[in-house]
C-alpha cells in the first residue's frame, strides 16, 4: 500500500516557495513511484487556515510536511534565532554556507530534541526590504513613529523598535488588508512577496535595505518521518534536497524579475549608500548584540566559522 505524504502551503502560483514545494512532490513522485502518494495543498489560506498553521498542522499530524519561516519556531528554539541578526550576513552565499554548514546541522539537531519536527531542509525566505507609504527609509529618522508590520519575533521587534519603528505583528493572510486599509505605514518583506501579495499597490516606496535573509524550514513531522521504511525516508531527503537547490534559483531569478516589474509599475526602488546601510545597521546593533549574547561560545563560533569559509 502507498504512503501518504501530505505537504503544505500557504502561497499561490508564482510564489516560490509553492514553485520549490512543487519540485519536492514531483520529484519525490517521479522517484519513489507506486510507494507513495502525494498530497499538495498549496495554500491554507484558501481554507480559511492561518499561515502559521502550517506549523501546529504539521506538529499534530494533519499534515506531514510544510515550509515555514524559522522565527516562528524561534520561541521554542532559541538557536534558531542566530539567522534574526539583522545586517549580519552580507550575501546569499554567505548565507547558504552557514545553513549548509556545521551551523545548519547543529541547529536541525536541536529542533528535532525540542520539538516534533524534523528539519529536511533550509529554503531562501528572501532579502527581506522595507516598504512604505511615503518618504524611503535611509535613516533611523525616517522610521521615527511609523507603524511597521513584521513577524512575530521579539529579535525583530526590538531591531525595528531600536530604528524608531513602531512594531506590529500581523498574519500574513491579513498583510494586504492591512497595508491597503492603512493600518500599517510600512512593512517588510522580500520583493516576490511584496510584488506577489500587491503590496506595492499601495506602499509606492521600496528602501533595498537587504537587512535580512529570511530562512524557511523544511519542516516534517517526526513522527511520521520516524514510521516511514527507510527507503521512502531517503528519497524523501532526496526530493528536499532537489527542491531545495530548485527553491533557492526560483528565489534569485525572482528578485530581478520582481524588482523589474515593481519598476515598470511606477514603484521606487531605492538603493542605499554604503553610508546609509552602515547608519542603520548601526542603530540595530546594540539589538543585535543582545540576541548573539543568548548563545554559548561554541555555536557562535560555528556561525563565524560559516561565514568565514564563504568569504574564503
Amino acid at each position: 500500500m502507498a504512503i501518504k505524504i501530505r505537504f503544505g502551503g500557504y502561497q499561490g502560483d508564482n510564489s516560490v516557495h509553492t514553485r520549490g514545494a512543487r519540485v519536492f512532490c514531483d520529484t519525490l513522485q517521479r522517484i519513489a513511484g507506486d510507494a507513495v502518494e502525494v498530497e499538495f495543498r498549496q495554500n491554507i489560506v484558501d481554507d480559511g487556515r492561518k499561515a502559521s498553521d502550517l506549523l501546529s498542522m504539521t506538529e499534530a499530524g494533519e499534515l506531514d510536511g510544510c515550509y515555514f519561516s524559522s522565527s516562528y519556531l524561534a520561541g521554542r528554539v532559541p538557536e534558531l534565532a542566530l539567522f534574526d541578526q539583522h545586517f549580519a550576513v552580507p550575501n546569499r552565499r554567505q548565507a547558504y554556507a552557514v545553513l549548509d554548514g556545521s551551523l545548519g546541522q547543529r541547529l536541525t539537531s536541536e529542533v528535532a530534541e525540542n520539538t516534533g519536527f524534523l528539519v529536511l531542509g533550509y529554503w531562501d525566505n528572501g532579502l527581506r526590504q522595507i516598504s512604505s507609504v511615503g518618504t524611503a527609509i535611509r535613516s533611523p529618522a525616517d522610521c521615527a513613529g511609523l507603524k511597521l508590520r513584521t513577524l512575530a519575533s521579539d529579535d525583530h521587534q526590538r531591531v525595528f523598535r531600536a530604528l524608531g519603528f513602531e512594531p506590529v505583528t500581523i498574519d500574513v493572510r491579513d498583510l494586504p488588508d492591512a497595508v491597503a486599509t492603512g493600518r500599517v505605514d510600512a512593512q517588510e518583506n522580500p520583493l516576490t512577496n511584496i510584488y506577489n501579495f500587491g503590496l506595492h499597490d499601495t506602499h509606492r516606496t521600496i528602501t533595498l535595505t537587504g537587512h535580512l535573509l529570511g530562512v524557511a524550514l523544511v519542516l516534517f513531522n517526526r513522527a511520521a518521518v520516524e514510521s516511514w521504511p527507510e527507503d521512502v525516508r531517503r528519497v524523501v531527503e532526496t526530493a528536499v534536497a532537489e527542491a531545495t537547490a530548485a527553491q533557492r534559483r526560483f528565489a534569485e531569478e525572482d528578485d530581478d524579475i520582481c524588482a523589474k516589474a515593481l519598476t515598470e509599475a511606477g514603484v521606487s526602488l531605492i538603493e542605499l549608500s554604503a553610508e546609509e546601510h552602515e547608519t542603520l545597521a548601526g542603530a540595530a546593533r546594540a539589538e543585535v548584540d543582545k540576541t548573539r549574547q543568548r548563545f554559548g561560545a561554541d555555536l557562535v563560533a560555528l556561525f563565524e566559522a560559516d561565514l568565514a569559509g564563504a568569504r574564503a
